[in-house]
């Protein structure tokens, strides 16, 4: 079973996620809608909102108030790529021309904080204390996330404890409360919830260390986004750290060089990217990513068996053979 599987399974369901995403983007304010729609509607998978449902349903839930959630799922998703393709200076998102591009960064800020407002208001309405201290959370701790990426980076003595760090304040908690937030719905017990929102913390670990790698390795057709663009923004990925620490110190001192003082050309890149493949970056970087997979597939032994489960373990396995 693979992903697309998966989601013909729930088609119905992300249907009425689509529609209530179509809803709530509406405004007077005639950028917004557009700016939104922009990036919406550019081919993202909606993988955290179908977490949450599956979640849900596992948890016994299958009422209407899954898809509001699942909609501000994704507009706190959407709106932290706005925020980012500004603070990167993006170019491409989803293998389209990046927003900050086509309406300029203050546009870009501006409707992502329509998007962060519009996701909590959805909260509000749902009323579920739980899901709104659950999500309040999440998006301070992926605001520190950012803050900290920023301050990393260019730093080439960034450790991969410290790049974890930010991996799951930027990425796994989100699909943490995704999944946790379809527990809560379904008035999971304490250990279900935080064993579902344990396993959304491993599969975003793991998609991140991925994505991360795939900046290596992908086609540009395929990964919808520059290759090398991390490298070139001065990211220190596992793949990087680890080769920084394992390859011979003169190729060490050349690469830390070339980044610190942004002289990253094209010449240098591929000279980077022969390094990090000798090395074992990569092969390194898919093994821990392999290892949070495990754990989340682990964190799954306190349901019974169940479709809903299986499809949680499709998932997972999804998560090491994706290319995109």
């Amino acid at each position: 079973m693979d992903l697309s599987d998966i989601f013909s399974l729930y088609k119905n369901e992300m249907h009425k996620v689509e529609t209530h995403l179509d809803r709530y983007i509406t405004s007077d304010v005639r950028l917004i809608p557009d700016v939104a729609h922009h990036l919406i509607d550019s081919g993202g998978k909606r993988f955290r909102p179908l977490l949450h449902l599956i979640c849900a349903r596992l948890c016994g839930y299958d009422g209407p108030r899954r898809f509001p959630l699942a909609a501000s799922i994704e507009f706190i998703h959407t709106a932290s790529l706005l925020h980012d393709d500004v603070i990167d200076e993006g170019l491409l998102r989803r293998g389209k021309t990046s927003a900050n591009r086509v309406w300029g960064n203050a546009a870009s800020v501006l409707v992502g904080d329509f998007l962060y407002s519009k996701a909590f208001s959805l909260l509000a309405d749902i009323g579920d204390i739980r899901v709104v201290q659950l999500m309040s959370k999440m998006t301070n701790v992926m605001s520190e996330g950012e803050v900290f990426q920023l301050m990393k980076c260019g730093d080439t003595s960034l450790t991969e404890e410290e790049y974890l760090s930010i991996v799951e304040k930027k990425t796994a908690v989100l699909i943490s409360s995704a999944c946790e937030s379809g527990a809560a719905l379904g008035g999971a017990p304490e250990s279900q919830a935080r064993a579902l929102g344990q396993y959304g913390y491993n599969i975003g670990m793991a998609f991140q260390i991925t994505d991360d790698t795939l900046d290596y390795m992908a086609r540009e057709e395929d990964f919808g986004k520059s290759i090398g663009k991390d490298l070139e923004e001065g990211k220190m990925t596992l793949p990087l750290i680890y080769t920084l620490s394992h390859c011979p110190p003169d190729r060490r001192e050349k690469i830390k060089s070339a980044i610190e003082k942004k002289d990253l050309a094209s010449e240098a890149i591929r000279n980077i990217f022969e390094v990090i493949q000798q090395s074992g970056g990569i092969h390194y970087s898919l093994k821990r990513a392999e290892q949070f997979i495990t754990q989340a597939v682990n964190n799954l032994d306190v349901f019974s068996a169940s479709p809903e489960k299986e499809h949680l373990t499709a998932v997972a396995g999804y998560i090491l053979s994706r290319k995109t």
